[in-house]
């Protein structure tokens, strides 16, 4: 599962609530057919009236979704300043925006985005100082903008690429090759890709995965486990070699393949869910040469980052849950062979990436990145300067360089692109965006605040500067608390209208993330998931007794993981927040397993399937069962897409019809169900409509008057 791609909010000055006009009330919603289905767990019968939302192709889904829509797009179309959000939003996302330029063959190529284009159009140089090409624009795939570059994949001397190509935000993949000279197609267009990279090998062909598309199912469909092939160009795909099967070796298995930079070893790992794999290498230059195991469970997390000959370099939190580097001879590479050469800090690892036969360390303290330049050997050369506290990554490339480039960004400092020379540690600006803001109006404070248990948590705080805690300043607390992912600073233009608008922005570091290494995140899974939910309501506690907020002015938001965050968080606490946004969520915790590549989630959540003490954990937390009829809850908009074949959207209709059914109050409780867009916004254009529904829901719902509503009246 992805970090979540709901937008960020935060801070400010507010109109007084009597000016405010009178929220409009929901006359009715729209009636969802009951059925008698019921499901037993070691037991104990449990009811799924609206099982019947989980058939994306039926008749009676789509009526269901259209007179959902109209509901809440009628409801939204009542707030007046709506429209004048939607327009601020594009007046501070119209800037120019350049990515990390990468190094392929003899060309630089990097990505840049004018400003209101749906997708970023691929840019080329050759060289660092020749003349800037067009090379693809993903623009002009389709007509409304919603199919996207999925990725490129070069060759190793760069004159054969791959590009993944994605429909109407679905996981699934295309795949079509080129020669880089002239953008000419070669070979096949190859299908049924999903979460996969592409290894080049010697310009003959590449490593890639793919899962059975279950063609004539459900979108949604359950698939399983996917194998590793080996596709020779200018071949059909269905001469594909099969290199790595991994339902042949245990149901569910996902296998990835990868290639060290000299094409010596092949690298196959393989899991059985988000956390944990299995590593397997293969020295092609031995035509007998078979896939050897490196380590063969699934406990810890293991990454082959570099090899030096036969001298293998790996990163893995086995006995080091912040993780640690070894090294070990590729002849034998089990772990009792492993040697330290970047020892376990108090500050988990993050990430690491190599260029110039150095390793990169993105360390975490306390949510902040600290960048280490070691070499191969593990000694320590420097720390990386960085511009300030915030939010680094990039850093890397091939053997040969001399320099590479990296990102940094913060919530207040729009990402900004540094080229970094390896021998001497400095770093020269290469591309800073504009943006139409000043960033000396805003402060960041990070606080530590004390959870249910006595855990200490830390939270970020954006608001303008001379923000009065007056307990009435609108606050949109955002959280994910899962599946080992970080939440650290960013920046996001979308963000500024709520923070200049006289919003708070708060964003606590839940256990279940990997800020504090693998014992943070084991501290939010499974039987320990209440805990993620504690330290959420925690901070919404912590924001009221500080008098930056009341419940009142209160509004949580989540997306996929964080979703499930939302809903646990609005069923158990209903009183604690005014607005609740519930995105993409995983709302049905008895049956997440069933859809699509869900039962890879099973590794943080656990299965209602494993045992009657996890069947009846799961059940009390799952945001569909927790509903009670004749409870008043706060006003939410559930939000879901028509082709988010992650967290399937039956988890949205569910929980939406089962709440409008159960909820009493003046609240409004909606679902907005977008088309042709999946586990986040299929592009920008529909992001921006997304955001701007949220911050006018949450505002008008507040019976807050922003001060643009002000201005366009």
């Amino acid at each position: 599962m992805n970090n979540p791609i709901i937008p960020l909010l935060a801070a400010g000055l507010l109109m007084a609530c009597s000016s405010t006009p009178e929220v409009a009330k929901i006359s009715g919603y729209p009636a969802t057919a009951k059925v008698d289905t019921m499901d037993t767990y070691f037991g104990t019968k449990v009811p799924d009236p609206y099982r019947w939302l989980e058939n994306d192709t039926a008749q009676a889904t789509g009526q269901w979704v259209r007179e959902q829509n109209e509901v809440t797009f009628g409801y939204l179309n009542k707030i007046p300043y709506r429209q004048a959000i939607r327009a601020r939003l594009d007046d501070l996302q119209n800037y120019e925006r350049i990515g990390a330029p990468q190094k392929h063959g003899d060309y630089y190529y990097f990505s840049k985005n004018s400003g209101l284009q749906n997708q970023n159009v691929q840019y080329r140089k050759k060289g660092k100082e020749g003349p800037e090409e067009l090379f693809l624009d993903p623009n002009t795939f389709s007509a409304d903008g919603t199919t996207a570059l999925g990725g490129m994949f070069f060759s190793k001397d760069g004159s054969l690429l791959t590009i993944l190509i994605q429909e109407g935000g679905s996981d699934w993949r295309k795949a079509v090759t080129m020669r880089a000279a002239d953008k000419q197609v070669v070979g096949d267009t190859l299908t049924d890709l999903k979460f996969t990279g592409i290894a080049w090998r010697d310009n003959d062909g590449f490593y890639y995965s793919r899962y059975d598309n279950p063609r004539g199912k459900q979108l949604f469909a359950k698939v399983d486990y996917n194998r590793v092939y080996f596709h020779k160009l200018n071949t059909p795909q269905q001469a594909d070699v099969v290199i790595y099967d991994g339902g042949a070796q245990q149901p569910q298995r996902r296998a990835g393949a990868g290639l060290t930079e000299d094409e010596r070893y092949l690298i196959i790992s393989t899991s059985v869910g988000t956390s944990g794999n299995e590593l397997y290498i293969q020295d092609l230059s031995d035509a007998k040469g078979k896939l050897l195991p490196v380590v063969t469970s699934f406990d810890n997390d293991h990454t082959l980052l570099d090899n030096d000959g036969s001298r293998l370099i790996i990163q893995t939190n086995r006995n080091a849950p912040n993780e640690r580097i070894v090294e070990v001879d590729a002849k034998n590479p089990a772990p009792e062979n492993w040697k330290d050469i970047i020892a376990e800090t108090t500050e988990p690892i993050q990430s690491v990436s190599t260029a110039g036969r150095k390793l990169f360390v993105s360390y975490l303290k306390d949510a902040k990145t600290q960048i280490k330049q070691f070499n191969n050997r593990g000694q320590l050369e420097r720390e990386v300067a960085l511009p300030g506290i915030g939010s680094a990554g990039g850093f890397g490339g091939y053997w040969e360089d001399t320099d590479v480039y990296y990102s940094f960004t913060s919530f207040t400092y729009p990402t900004t692109i540094f080229s970094y020379n390896i021998a001497t540690g400095t770093s020269t600006e290469y591309a800073r965006p504009q943006v139409n803001f000043n960033p000396e109006d805003y402060e960041t404070n990070q606080v530590f605040y004390t959870s249910k248990d006595g855990t200490r948590v830390p939270m970020f705080i954006v608001h303008k500067k001379g923000l009065i805690k007056s307990g009435k300043n609108p606050t949109w607390l955002y959280a994910y608390g899962g599946f080992n992912i970080s939440l650290t600073p960013g920046f996001s233009p979308a963000r500024l209208v709520w923070l200049e608008n006289g919003g708070i922005y708060a964003q606590p570091n839940l256990r279940g993330g990997g800020e504090y290494g693998e014992k943070w995140h084991q501290a939010g899974t499974k039987m320990n998931k209440q805990n993620v939910f504690d330290d959420f309501i925690a901070a919404a506690e912590y924001l009221i007794a500080e008098k930056y907020t009341a419940s009142k002015f209160l509004a949580i938001a989540g997306g996929s993981n964080g979703g499930l965050l939302v809903g646990a968080t609005m069923t158990q606490r209903p009183d604690l927040m005014r607005v609740a946004f519930p995105g993409v969520g995983v709302l049905d915790m008895l049956r997440y397993h069933r859809f699509t590549v869900g039962a890879a989630w099973a590794t943080d959540y656990g299965r209602s399937d494993d045992s009657p003490e996890m069947f009846e954990y799961l059940r009390r937390y799952s945001p569909l069962h927790a509903l009670k009829p004749g409870t008043s809850y706060p006003a939410t908009l559930v939000t879901t897409a028509d082709h988010d074949d992650r967290v399937v959207p039956a988890h949205s209709f569910k929980f939406a019809a089962t709440l409008q059914n159960m909820h009493t109050g003046p609240n409004p409780v909606l679902i907005r169900i977008d088309t042709k867009s999946g586990h986040g916004s299929s592009n920008l254009s529909k992001g921006l409509d997304l955001t701007a529904d949220q911050f006018a829901f949450a505002w008008y719902n507040m019976q807050v008057l922003p001060p643009i509503a002000k201005e366009k009246m």
